[in-house]
């Protein structure tokens, strides 16, 4: 009853027009947190990028310049190693024939990047920060733990991409457990960048992007890929002569490509641009030049999607094991052992990817290979640190040092894939890729429903809130993302063949769906299916107002030092 009353007088002191609340641009605005005021707290934001001038133009390359590098952050999340292991299980299972899935789920990522990048300029807050003002506290707990465990298996699976990376490049000389150890020093390394100014850092993480590309980019010109077959496969959505082991790859694919901390990050890393929010024309050309940047980074970050899945779809569509066993013995490249002698398909990770690339192309193209697979590792890695900051801060209102946040999750992260790699082979190392894909895939909801909710709100967006077509294509995209990660889901679960785990999985999944009809129902709210608007709002009349069912006063709001 008390949250009731404190609720009502916040609402009865915001502007409201004909019993709709109303806001300027500058009314969402970030409260001032007393942390930041009394000590000096370094973060991503410390200096803003200026947005130059520009009298009467459609458009201007230096604009678009000066909004350019957020996108790109971004874009790192299209190619971890998680999604790079995808690209070559994709190509050497299924060939050329998924390209248009690959294709489709990075045209749903863009789509869903410009809601979060929408958020983030219109109100002057990412979506950690929004969700924190908008759900009550025991919801916020668990979307925070469900968020971090998402960010937390996307680090595994960097870390793990970087340990696999030094091996190869260390021809077995550094072990996979001292690759992990590597990886948490040099990671506290590469965070000092960003002392050196925000243009620098993203101009670091361009050059990392392009090591990736050019490494990719060999492998593609020297296995040299049917390019009517690529063309083919993907533009023309049908999969000839597929079964179930390339339905579930496709599925795979879908589920490595939208990772649902991107979505918090890309909201967060707008701010970083001195955008006038009071100003609607700056707002809407604001998100005019970052749907274009993020439509840039994506395609730069398809196109070397395609280089990897095109090279395992050339050079080792439905080549057999033994194939592969005799051609590494010809050219003396060891781990031979890999493949066993028999005529089963080849089975590929990103560890045995290089030494088949190895096996048939020269050791350049495995050295160059595993270079690319470090650069993929460092960069996600860097970016997954960025959106766990932004996590943490925004829904718990905590102010941590950088350092304090990396040492943490860096920890969580590495504990169980130090023990992996300290007491089994890289086989079991890169079989808990699957697990984790598995584990991101249950946590798209918690990012997906939420930002749907709030670009839908009036209250929060003002004039840029989603109209009749977004909100109907959003809710189509989300849930048919949502079902096919959630039938990846059944899959893993079906093939662990235990009982025990069976009746474990049934109960956690009553809870999950619980929780994920409960934000289902908020946003159903949101989109104006006022039949659903019910409960303990009832009593204060908004139940004919839906476009304000969840807006609180977010001025009001302090953060507080813990």
């Amino acid at each position: 009853m008390k949250e009731n009353k404190t609720e009502k007088s916040s609402l009865k002191d915001s502007p409201q027009e004909n019993g709709i609340q109303t806001s300027q641009y500058s009314a969402i605005s970030p409260p001032a947190s007393p942390v930041a005021q009394d000590e000096p707290f370094s973060t991503y934001f410390e200096e803003k990028v200026p947005i130059p001038e520009s009298v009467n133009q459609v458009f201007s390359f230096r604009k678009l310049w000066a909004f350019t590098g957020p996108g790109f952050l971004m874009s790192i999340a299209y190619l971890d190693p998680g999604n790079i292991e995808s690209d070559l299980q994709s190509g050497a299972k299924a060939g050329f024939k998924l390209l248009w899935v690959l294709l489709g789920a990075t045209i749903i990522g863009l789509l869903l990047q410009r809601l979060a990048a929408r958020l983030g300029v219109v109100t002057g807050m990412h979506l950690a920060e929004v969700c924190n003002r908008q759900y009550p506290t025991v919801p916020r707990i668990i979307l925070w733990l469900m968020v971090e465990l998402a960010i937390i298996g996307s680090d595994m699976q960097e870390v793990i991409g970087c340990a696999i990376a030094l091996n190869l490049l260390s021809v077995g000389r550094i072990p996979l457990w001292a690759g992990v150890l590597i990886t948490i020093t040099d990671t506290f390394v590469f965070l000092f960048l960003d002392k050196y100014g925000l243009r620098k850092l993203e101009a670091f993480f361009g050059f990392l992007i392009t090591v990736m590309a050019i490494s990719f980019g060999y492998e593609y010109v020297l296995v040299k890929p049917d390019q009517g077959e690529l063309l083919k496969g993907m533009f023309v959505p049908y999969c000839e002569g597929c079964g179930p082991l390339q339905l579930e790859q496709a599925v795979g694919i879908v589920g490595a490509v939208i990772m649902p901390h991107n979505i918090y990050l890309h909201s967060a890393l707008v701010k970083s641009r001195d955008v006038d929010r009071k100003n609607k024309k700056e707002v809407k050309e604001a998100n005019k030049y970052f749907f274009i940047e993020s439509a840039v980074a994506l395609f730069v970050s398809f196109l070397i999607n395609v280089f990897v899945v095109a090279v395992f779809a050339q050079a080792f569509y439905n080549k057999t094991n033994m194939e592969v066993n005799a051609e590494c013995n010809a050219t003396g490249i060891p781990h031979t052992d890999l493949f066993p002698l028999n005529n089963e398909t080849l089975e590929v990770d990103i560890y045995k990817g290089g030494v088949v690339l190895g096996c048939f192309f020269g050791p350049a193209a495995l050295y160059i290979w595993a270079i690319g697979i470090l650069a993929a590792g460092q960069s996600s890695t860097m970016t997954g640190t960025y959106s766990g900051q932004f996590v943490m801060e925004g829904f718990l209102n905590l102010r941590w040092s950088r350092f304090a946040r990396v040492l943490l999750t860096r920890s969580i992260a590495i504990t169980p894939t130090l023990l992996v790699a300290i007491f089994q082979d890289v086989q079991h190392l890169t079989g808990m890729n699957d697990f984790l894909n598995v584990l991101q895939s249950m946590q798209l909801p918690f990012a997906l429903i939420p930002i749907l909710t709030f670009t839908s709100l009036t209250s929060i967006m003002n004039d840029f809130a989603n109209g009749l077509v977004w909100k109907i294509s959003g809710s189509i995209v989300i849930l048919v993302v949502c079902a096919i990660n959630m039938y990846f889901v059944v899959v893993y679960v079906t093939s662990l063949n235990s009982v025990l785990l069976y009746v474990l999985s049934a109960l956690l999944s009553v809870a999950y769906l619980c929780f994920v009809g409960y934000l289902a129902w908020h946003c159903l709210v949101a989109l104006g299916v006022s039949c659903l608007d019910f409960g303990s709002r009832m009593p204060l009349g908004l139940s004919r107002h839906t476009d304000i069912y969840l807006l609180n006063d977010m001025d009001t709001d302090t953060q507080v030092e813990r």
